[in-house]
């Protein structure tokens, strides 16, 4: 009787360790089938929450894989050196519109390169609170503000208007631009995304004037109501060509260019380094809608992204896991 016990105790464990054994060589998402390279991935972390957010999913997805990952604060501007010589993996929201000549150098050299869209579709662009057209009527015209300047104003910048500018970091194209137009409006550049927030958020509670650089996707849209400042339409001579435009000798006297992508960078050793991680990249992707809500949950909710980003991957694991198809 015992040896017939044993005999069976040997059969089923058998059993288990071969269905074991099959499960792991089918299973994409186990280490053992899919990592190339024990080294980390190195992913950039920017300035701003839908960057977050964006990194976030991918380094979620590609550590379910089995991957190592490493987020790695890098300036924005910087981490194009940093892509070519491998000491950063891969950068997920290259804005095309602000990035400069930094992107296109480090392209040039073949270090990097360009492995997709992040899906997204970008929009940047001077901002109001619409409440602000009952005081400066000719609103959205560009041309109304010079008329509203001292209505714009604050002790600081007397005589000009006050315009909230992006980081100092992130590109100074609008100073040219209030320079080229004309604009009798002083660039006052805020210290982050969330110094970009809190004015927003104390202009609306005091219907207080603003006029601030800011962008789509976010999530701040479907909360507080703000309308494009409608600038002369780009045209890529704006940028180069002095003689285009409203002023005939400078540049930069036109909008912000709004053909612009959103795209994902990584340094070019990584689809040898890590196939599985680097197809993982290419096929990631994201809408607006998705993360514009994620922000909200962070920012406005005040949920961690170390617990947020987890929830959303064991949520929608039929999105991600396409991804490693």
């Amino acid at each position: 009787m015992m040896k017939f016990i044993l005999s069976r105790i040997k059969k089923i464990f058998c059993i288990a360790t071969a269905s074991m054994v099959a499960i792991i060589l089918l299973n994409p998402l186990t280490a053992e089938a899919a990592v190339e390279s024990d080294d980390p991935i190195k992913l950039a972390i920017n300035e701003w929450t839908g960057q977050h957010i964006t990194t976030h999913i991918a380094g979620g997805v590609l550590q379910r894989m089995g991957y190592k990952v490493e987020y790695v604060v890098a300036g924005y501007f910087p981490q194009m050196t940093a892509l070519q010589d491998g000491s950063l993996t891969a950068t997920l929201e290259i804005w095309t519109t602000n990035i400069g000549d930094a992107y296109e150098k480090a392209l040039a050299t073949g270090k990097a390169e360009v492995i997709g869209s992040m899906g997204l579709k970008p929009r940047e662009a001077w901002y109001y609170p619409t409440y602000m057209e009952a005081e400066c009527p000719g609103l959205p015209d560009w041309k109304a503000l010079n008329d509203c300047a001292m209505i714009f104003t604050v002790p600081d910048t007397i005589p000009k208007g006050r315009f909230v500018d992006y980081p100092a970091d992130w590109g100074t194209t609008n100073v040219d631009r209030i320079d080229s137009l004309n604009l009798n409006y002083q660039s006052i550049p805020a210290g982050s995304e969330g110094a970009l927030i809190a004015e927003i958020k104390s202009a609306f509670a005091t219907k207080q004037p603003l006029l601030l650089m800011f962008w789509e996707p976010h999530w701040i849209h479907s909360v507080y109501d703000m309308k494009i400042l409608e600038l002369p339409k780009f045209e890529p001579a704006c940028y180069e060509d002095a003689s285009w435009g409203t002023n005939p000798n400078k540049t930069y006297d036109c909008d912000w260019d709004d053909s612009g992508r959103i795209e994902k960078v990584a340094w070019s050793g990584m689809k040898q380094k890590w196939p599985g991680a680097y197809k993982m990249l290419q096929a990631f992707k994201l809408t607006n809608a998705e993360q514009a809500k994620l922000m909200k949950a962070i920012d406005l909710d005040g949920g961690d992204i170390e617990e947020v980003i987890p929830n959303w991957l064991d949520n929608n694991e039929a999105t991600w896991k396409a991804w490693i198809q």
